[in-house]
């Protein structure tokens, strides 16, 4: 960590409130990621891994189109 603070010009404070910052923002995105799917997934009716892959399998397949 203290290299990676010497080559960026930071301290290690700095360094770790970044680090912190940009989890922070990756988390709240796949966040708002899950939430979309969740509102997608009950929209078509999706309960289950299972249905997940089937839907991808028809489509493959040019099967019928949800």
């Amino acid at each position: 960590m203290d290299l990676v603070a010497v080559d960026e010009y930071r301290n290690r404070s700095e360094l770790i409130r970044e680090a912190v910052r940009v989890y922070l923002d990756r988390v709240e995105k796949w966040r708002r990621i899950f939430k979309a799917g969740k509102r997608v997934a009950k929209k078509m009716g999706i309960k289950s891994e299972e249905d997940v892959n089937r839907i991808v399998l028809e489509y493959r397949h040019g099967g019928k189109k949800n």
